[in-house]
């Protein structure tokens, strides 16, 4: 991400309103795992943008237990926000979900991400932050998983639920590298940041507007 300077009526205005219409919920996925009989930590891992944003909007998800931003993409000695901020590297900045697969399914993770967590149809980009480490992707860690991302896309363009194509890459995790102490709990830690204000703190609103049922206070 980078440090934007926004009109102080805007950020207020970001901040304190989201404007929402009918097709910002994307429809639930038909292709999904079911709930697990009992309490089981499963993972997910997607990158959207700016790892605050993302993160926050999963620690305010009914049955995440944790969250964690971080790179994924890309070599272990590259996995440091310089190096990942360059543009240069495979990385994209991305979140570690872990959630009870016996509360929510991987579906429902993916309907935040697609309705809420950011844009998918932003090529290498997120808002004002421009480059691949920026990417929307998909980091599917078993062949379900894939499956069921894969299925949900084009549900999804079939739909046409958004005005443009998406673009959102379904790939292998290679691995997860956890992101510097500064950026984990960024948003929460940072209410006052005008980036946070203007970019982040709406997905949170937005969360709990359209998806009551999932919206928790963070833990």
């Amino acid at each position: 991400m980078r440090l934007t300077l926004f009109p102080i009526a805007a950020v207020v205005l970001a901040a304190g309103a989201v404007a929402l219409a009918a097709e910002d919920l994307v429809p639930a996925p038909r292709v999904d795992a079911p709930l697990a009989a009992r309490s089981e930590s499963r993972k997910a891992v997607v990158a959207g943008g700016c790892f605050w944003g993302v993160e926050a909007v999963y620690r305010h998800v009914r049955g995440v237990t944790r969250a964690v931003s971080g790179y994924a993409g890309g070599a272990g000695a590259g996995a440091h926000y310089e190096l990942v901020s360059t543009g240069r590297t495979a990385h994209a900045e991305s979140v570690e979900v872990t959630y009870d697969a016996s509360t929510i399914t991987y579906g429902q993770l993916l309907r935040v991400f697609f309705s809420v967590a950011h844009d998918p149809t932003e090529l290498n980009r997120q808002g004002p932050d421009v480059g691949r480490q920026y990417r929307s992707v998909i980091f599917t860690t078993d062949a379900d998983q894939q499956r069921i991302a894969k299925a949900y896309i084009a549900q999804l363009d079939e739909a046409r639920a958004f005005p443009r194509r998406i673009v959102t890459e379904v790939v292998t995790l290679p691995a997860f590298y956890k992101a510097e102490d500064e950026h984990q709990d960024y948003v929460a830690k940072h209410p006052g940041d005008p980036y946070v204000m203007f970019n982040d703190a709406p997905k949170i609103k937005k969360l709990q507007a359209l998806m009551p049922h999932l919206y928790v206070e963070q833990r």
